[in-house]
């Protein structure tokens, strides 16, 4: 049987306790990624079956996001105070600049996803793959002044050694690896990197576009799930991510049903640590390494 001997296995139950900043079990945040897809090729996700490219229908389903969506987004994040994690392909700084440029004036983390996601990664050779890394990195590093600290694979794509290829591009933590409610650190073929908890659950693609749920039971999800997590980080420190995408939550009927789940969430903001994937990643490497899976 083939293992990835990136990770040993660790029961939740059996881990030492820590904190998160003043005393907080659950840290919270929302990743928003902010994606560019190309016109008549490549990947996409589908609102309905497609024609033959350049299926036009699914293409500007796709473009509403970063043209109307995501201004709605921003809105609410505004409104409610939360922080973003800003997942961005490289190319939306080429399409539509001013919408990055908006998220950096409310000083949000921006995190590497790639150039596009009409492409995937880990069909690429090594030396391909390397290049990806570093023309996305270096873009979001002259936009933004810094190179983002983490990264997610655009559809969660991985060859065999991108954690490796991270962790040499200068990478502290990625979130392609979705297997627990806490950080863990991962082996690379050069030192170790952070696994930080991304949702595939919490996720309106696969929730909303691959089960066909309707808003009203994505929001009740993210409800049910908050509660349910602040229960438990009374005995563990745990992290709740949500994944959003501006072309299917920024659609205005299942906007109204997100702004109830993300207002109930804000509601306790003084009972947990509402924050970025990057804030998780710091405050972990900072802790002692035996508090740590995977350390």
């Amino acid at each position: 049987m083939g293992r990835h001997g990136r990770y040993d296995y660790s029961a939740i139950v059996d881990r030492p306790v820590y904190d998160w900043p003043n005393g907080r079990r659950l840290a919270v945040y929302l990743a928003l990624n902010l994606e560019e897809f190309a016109f008549g090729e490549g990947l996409g996700a589908e609102l309905a079956p497609g024609g033959p490219p350049p299926d036009i229908l699914n293409y500007a389903w796709r473009d509403y996001g970063n043209r109307v969506g995501a201004w709605r987004l921003l809105d609410l994040f505004e409104e409610l105070g939360f922080p973003a994690s800003v997942l961005v392909n490289s190319t939306i700084y080429e399409t539509c600049p001013e919408l990055p440029a908006a998220f950096r004036r409310r000083g949000d983390e921006f995190v590497g996803h790639g150039r596009t996601n009409a492409e995937r990664q880990g069909g690429l050779s090594e030396p391909d793959e390397a290049i990806l890394i570093r023309q996305a990195t270096d873009t979001v590093a002259r936009h933004e002044g810094s190179a983002p600290a983490g990264w997610l694979g655009p559809w969660i794509s991985e060859s065999l050694v991108t954690p490796d290829l991270l962790h040499e591009a200068g990478y502290r933590y990625l979130l392609d690896w979705c297997m627990d409610d806490q950080p863990v650190w991962m082996r690379t073929r050069r030192g170790r990197i952070l696994a930080v908890p991304y949702p595939q659950e919490l996720n309106d693609i696969p929730m909303i576009v691959g089960r066909k749920i309707g808003g009203d039971a994505f929001a009740a999800m993210i409800v049910d799930q908050f509660d349910e997590m602040l229960k438990q980080s009374r005995t563990a420190p745990l992290v709740m991510g949500v994944a959003l995408h501006p072309y299917i939550v920024g659609q205005p009927y299942r906007l109204r049903h997100l702004r109830r789940a993300l207002a109930h969430i804000a509601a306790k903001r003084e009972t947990v640590f509402i924050t970025t994937a990057g804030a998780i990643a710091s405050h972990v490497t900072s802790l002692p390494q035996e508090l740590v899976p995977g350390s």
